[in-house]
């Protein structure tokens, strides 16, 4: 089989962990008799810096020719006092735009190897975790009407959340059919005690649930699931929620893994195009220096591979393999490899002897 792969390595350690991740997958390829054609575009503070823009319409055309998109990181201090329309972080939410992107899909799991690294209490860790989180990615309160106005006390700036039943209802099958294929354990996180978007939200996902009587599903405000998260996170299955509270809580998810470098992202609309990437930052601080953990962006192309090409042994392999090595005590500096760190090139390396 033949696939087209659109490269957003984007700026810091980006162009590194893309790298290794691209490795990976041509590795994959040559295992199992796959063609993967890879063709680099400009998005970001790198993007601004060739062309005046964050996101050239090059690149969105690019990632729209191609069979799913990979993108490495965006964003850094160099471009923190551009003008809103000249953030790096504009090309993101101009590509979920671009490409009909609505859901957004967060594994976060514990791995055995690495549980003395997790900061909970031993009682805690030795349950284990195994979750995904599902995030609204395209609605709420990052899309809504935003300004600034004479307020009541003087000048002020309002930001407007809003939802549409469609909307909810879409992200909601989503994580319900997620759930049908992991444990059959939902839950729906919101506000309903206080907003009315969370009031909407839940008596939809109450709606949907009807269609899958196979389904537990509960409902949780989202200040207990942030408490619950760090108390008993092996409750969790899937979780579904909004944009703002699954941006939040997906990043807590991930520090209680042990390291944020560790966990990748699916970010997926009607087709099966989708926008792989790792949660972490650019991390500028490091680029270059070869420091880098390439290990949740390997983990963005397992994924690309499940979810966009329904290659499902081929994902697998990609996961034993960080496993394997994992398992065998390797590690890199953000996961506490001290003096015997490996490097991004070293890491990637023990990856590939393992497909």
């Amino acid at each position: 089989m033949e696939f087209r792969i659109a490269l957003v390595k984007g700026d810091g350690i980006g162009p590194e962990i893309v790298d290794s991740a691209v490795e990976v997958l041509q590795k994959v390829g040559r295992k199992y008799g796959h063609t993967f054609i890879c063709t680099p575009y400009l998005a970001g503070g790198c993007a601004i810096d060739a062309t005046g823009e964050p996101l050239p319409q090059e690149t969105v055309d690019g990632c729209l020719m191609s069979d799913s998109v990979l993108l490495g990181a965006v964003g850094g201090p160099k471009w923190d006092k551009n003008p809103p329309a000249a953030r790096p972080e504009k090309a993101l939410l101009g590509l979920r735009k671009a490409l009909g992107l609505y859901t957004n899909l967060r594994p976060a799991r514990l791995y055995q190897a690495l549980s003395g690294d997790c900061p909970l209490r031993p009682d805690i860790v030795e349950k284990g975790f195994d979750l995904m989180m599902v995030r609204e990615l395209t609605g709420g309160i990052y899309f809504g009407d935003r300004g600034r106005r004479e307020g009541k006390y003087g000048p002020e700036a309002y930001d407007t959340e809003a939802y549409s039943i469609m909307e909810i209802e879409r992200i909601a099958r989503v994580a319900f059919e997620s759930a049908r294929k992991r444990r059959k354990n939902l839950i729906s996180i919101d506000k309903a005690n206080v907003l009315e978007t969370s009031r909407l939200w839940r008596e939809t996902v109450h709606r949907i649930a009807a269609e899958y009587p196979d389904v537990t599903c509960t409902d949780m405000l989202v200040d207990n699931a942030a408490m619950q998260l760090v108390r008993n996170p092996a409750q969790f299955d899937v979780v579904v929620t909004t944009n703002m509270f699954g941006d939040i809580l997906s990043d807590e998810a991930s520090q209680i893994t042990g390291s944020i470098g560790l966990l990748p992202s699916a970010s997926l609309g009607d087709g099966t195009r989708g926008l792989y990437e790792p949660i972490h930052g650019s991390a500028p601080d490091i680029a270059g220096q070869n420091k880098a953990n390439p290990i949740a962006t390997i983990l963005s192309v397992a994924m690309m591979l499940r979810y966009s090409f329904s290659l499902m042994e081929e994902a697998d392999c990609i996961e034993a393999a960080v496993d394997q090595v994992l398992n065998a005590g390797w590690r890199t500096a953000d996961l506490g490899g001290g003096a015997a760190s490996l490097g991004t090139r070293e890491m990637t390396e023990k990856i590939l002897a393992e497909i």
